[in-house]
């Protein structure tokens, strides 16, 4: 199966679930996606150790991180979002994560998952295999 049919099916899994902080929300979502690809579990230990965003970022913030966009930098290459590809991480307007889809980005928000326009990127994040 190529990259993009799996990030599709991926995220169909995903957008069935509810969104739930520290179990199922924007962060979560992209670790997941990275460990499905890489087997690299960035989240683990953050799992299921908040119920809110503010939690998280209190407990990112303790930990040594400004938010959940600088855990990631410590452990994927940042790229110009120009170069993104397929599965690749990007980083909204709103400091949420997205899966980027090619024109498409992949968000889990509140309300479900959405595909918003690949020009909400604001910074990227490479997700290559091992």
């Amino acid at each position: 199966m190529d990259r993009l049919s799996l990030l599709i099916a991926y995220a169909a899994e995903a957008g069935a679930r509810p969104f739930r902080p520290g179990r199922h929300d924007c962060a979560l979502f992209a670790a997941g996606w990275v460990k499905q690809v890489t087997g690299q579990d960035f989240a683990r230990g953050w799992r299921s150790t908040y119920r809110s965003l503010k939690r998280g970022q209190r407990l990112l913030k303790a930990a040594g991180f400004a938010d959940h966009v600088a855990l990631a930098a410590t452990h994927l290459p940042e790229i110009a979002p120009a170069f993104a590809q397929v599965g690749d991480l990007a980083v909204l307007d709103d400091q949420a994560f997205g899966l980027n889809a090619g024109e498409m980005i992949y968000c889990l928000k509140p309300q479900g998952l959405g595909l918003i326009p690949r020009s909400a990127m604001r910074r990227a994040f490479a997700v290559r295999t091992l």
